[in-house]
């Protein structure tokens, strides 16, 4: 079977969205890191802001980024639309013992996601990256997490977020072969203590700040 035969199986994109979703995941813990930084004021946020935005490495890597994200989202939808007119509505895991809220729910959280994304790059990352007379990136972020809407809205996306990565994160592994019953075990508590620390950071930095910036 070629490169192009492959792509074009389940398996094969199965495969990868578990790539992409992997590296996106990789990704969240990264940006967690880097916003971890507001607790340290607005000098220490700036700077590592600004690390991120010269770094020719990171640079790049916004790039490849944008790619992950728009193949993950295309084999999404064509996975789940495979899936609806062959089994049913069943997402793209290999076992039904993996068919949960979360599974079944994947395409919707998807969409939900996609749609926090672009309000988060419309309210923060174009501000922050193109806007060079504007506030200084930590007062961009704080502001935001001021408006109780907006607040709101970041909570919620992240929590419809962990939901997501509850299924994601096994099912990626999953595709990659990482099956056996001891090692799956395993795979599945680093699964949920990874998303339970990503969602729930992300959400409890909008929250402190939401209640004590000035």
């Amino acid at each position: 079977m070629n490169q192009y035969n492959f792509i074009q199986s389940s398996i094969g994109q199965k495969v990868v969205m578990a790539t992409t979703g992997i590296f996106l995941m990789s990704f969240l813990l990264i940006h967690l890191s880097v916003n971890l930084f507001l607790f340290y004021g607005e000098e220490a946020f700036n700077n590592a802001v600004f690390f991120m935005r010269k770094n020719i490495f990171i640079r790049i890597l916004e790039y490849v980024l944008a790619l992950g994200f728009i193949v993950h989202i295309l084999f999404g939808i064509k996975l789940h639309l495979k899936n609806e007119k062959s089994k049913g509505k069943v997402d793209y895991s290999l076992k039904k013992s993996f068919i949960t809220f979360s599974s079944r729910t994947m395409i919707y959280t998807g969409f939900l996601i996609l749609c926090f994304l672009i309000l988060h790059l419309m309210n923060f990352t174009i501000p922050m990256k193109y806007n060079s007379n504007a506030n200084s990136d930590y007062i961009i972020v704080i502001t935001l997490f001021k408006n109780p809407l907006y607040t709101l809205i970041y909570v919620f996306s992240f929590l419809v977020l962990g939901i997501h990565l509850n299924h994601g994160f096994q099912s990626s592994f999953q595709s990659l072969g990482f099956y056996k019953k001891k090692k799956f075990f395993w795979i599945k508590k680093l699964g949920f203590f990874y998303f339970l620390f990503v969602c729930s950071g992300f959400s409890i930095i909008a929250i402190w700040f939401f209640f004590n910036s000035n």
